[in-house]
């Protein structure tokens, strides 16, 4: 049943879905034109809950370093951005995502955290 309705539905889906591409966000050899880059995504900067315990730094290099209370560098990875939706690759192998509500507020597992 499921097979006959992917068959269907897939090739009348699949133009829309080649429309949606992410916003390239992280730096690599194939990375895009210079303006497209993380060095100039409004979201890179310090990113802190409101009690200051935990402190993610999105860099403009497409990586990240989380500080928890007196642990600097407790967890490191990389991180792309497509909308407002984040998500994380710690160096590893743990993965997490978070949405950007607002230019200064982002959720991120079950946590808020507040551009400073």
């Amino acid at each position: 049943m499921f097979l006959g309705i992917a068959t269907t539905l897939l090739p009348a889906v699949a133009p829309v879905l080649a429309d949606k591409q992410p916003t390239p966000c992280a730096v690599s050899a194939t990375s895009a034109p210079k303006e497209q880059t993380m060095a100039t995504h409004s979201y890179v900067g310090m990113w802190v809950t409101d009690d200051g315990h935990i402190r993610h730094e999105l860099l403009p290099n497409g990586r990240y370093d989380e500080a928890r209370g007196q642990r600097q560098s407790a967890y490191q990875g990389r991180y792309e951005i497509t909308g407002t939706h984040i998500e994380y690759w710690d160096d590893t192998g743990f993965t997490a995502d978070g949405d950007f509500v607002d230019e200064n507020t982002l959720h991120h597992a079950g946590m808020i955290f507040r551009r400073r």
